[in-house]
């Protein structure tokens, strides 16, 4: 069982997706995302598998949650920075979001 301070652990932010391509080099379908998390953390980048509920120029603009303070992961020839945070739903994953347009890099809590 994880506890209270193992939650606190888990830095979660809200970033603006800025640019977002398909990703060529996965075995499993994914994206490249490019995401502003504000002055404090700045740009991030993330692998996202991500493509059955979402098209690239959807992505663009859209607010998402993610772990900013885990290591760097490579996967194939990128470098991910960041984990974008979604649920394993019926049809694919399905990103978590704020309700209303917050600002870049604002913390869950």
């Amino acid at each position: 069982m994880a506890n209270i301070e193992d939650f606190m652990k888990l830095d979660i932010r809200v970033g603006t997706i800025k640019s977002a391509v398909v990703f060529e080099a996965t075995k499993k379908p994914a994206y490249q995302l490019t995401i502003d998390f504000g002055d404090e953390i700045g740009i991030k980048k993330s692998s996202a598998q991500i493509t059955d509920h979402y098209k690239v120029e959807d992505l663009i603009g859209k607010q998402i949650l993610a772990v900013v303070n885990f290591p760097p992961r490579q996967i194939a020839n990128f470098m991910s920075e960041v984990l974008v945070l979604g649920t394993y739903s019926e049809g694919g994953v399905v990103l978590i979001k704020p309700d209303f347009e917050v600002a870049e890099g604002d913390k869950l809590g």
